[in-house]
């Protein structure tokens, strides 16, 4: 079985910062991690793995800078077998249509020369953007079923079974394969590096394939800054809310206070 894993290189939000005056993210110096979801859709590919590690592939499939290697190789060190890394000022400024075309493009290239894929596994969303449409526009272009915010996955031969979670339950979907499904936290818990695969991953180089613009069928007016039909006009920060009130007295005294301040402002 070959899988592929969609992985994506993002700035960490925890320490991301807005400019005050521009209303724009400050990205200078932030540091760049693999995407959670994405992580525990490489779990996910990897326990599979686990199971038969003789007759499963895990490759993971990326879109970026070549800085995004660093990340490639983490994705190798928890345990996948290679990595594919779509790189070219090409690509540059595709908004989640665009990638989702060149991504596409990868992956048919991959399925095409090396052995055809059996599963996609994705993150629900990328933290830097929130939109979750990029793997479900991927199954799209390549034609294949897909299930979005798998909470569980069991596989039977070419039958793979999900838990698909909605905001009140979850719902139970069979597909067969070749399908892409997409992933979401509580799925599982992704595991830690592995010290010797770190040294294996930086001393073989070679298992990071890097296929640019030319390598993959597709045109220019489908990838890209100027092929991408979203524009971001601004980005800013909410405005800080104000302080909160703290109440004192007695706990009937405290339901009181609430009480009436809930009623002068109409709430209640």
């Amino acid at each position: 079985m070959n899988i592929l894993v969609c992985a994506k290189q993002v700035p960490n939000t925890k320490n991301v910062t807005t400019d005050p005056e521009t209303g724009r993210i400050n990205r200078e110096g932030v540091e760049s991690i693999l995407n959670p979801d994405d992580a525990n859709a490489l779990e996910a590919a990897l326990e599979i793995k686990d199971k038969d590690p003789e007759n499963v592939h895990v490759t993971v499939i990326s879109m970026g800078p070549d800085q995004a290697k660093d990340m490639l190789i983490e994705c190798m060190a928890m345990g996948a077998d290679d990595a594919i890394l779509l790189s070219d000022r090409r690509f540059g400024g595709s908004d989640t249509w665009a990638t989702s075309n060149a991504i596409a493009a990868g992956m048919a290239k991959y399925n095409k020369e090396m052995g055809g894929f059996d599963l996609i596994l994705g993150g629900r969303q990328a933290i830097d953007g929130d939109t979750a449409q990029v793997g479900p526009q991927i199954a799209e272009k390549l034609g294949v079923a897909q299930v979005t915010y798998a909470q569980k996955i069991d596989i039977d031969g070419k039958k793979v079974t999900v838990q698909r979670q909605l905001e009140d339950g979850y719902e139970t979907i069979e597909i067969n394969m070749p399908c892409m499904i997409t992933c979401v936290k509580e799925l599982n818990t992704p595991r830690y590096m592995n010290v010797g695969r770190i040294y294996d991953a930086i001393d073989q180089p070679e298992r990071i394939k890097t296929w640019t613009f030319d390598d993959v069928e597709i045109e220019q007016e489908e990838t890209g800054l100027k092929a991408s039909p979203t524009n971001v006009f601004t980005s800013f920060a909410p405005a800080p809310k104000g302080a909160g009130v703290m109440l004192e007295g007695t706990d009937q005294e405290m339901v009181d206070a609430l009480m009436s301040s809930l009623k002068e402002k109409h709430y209640i």
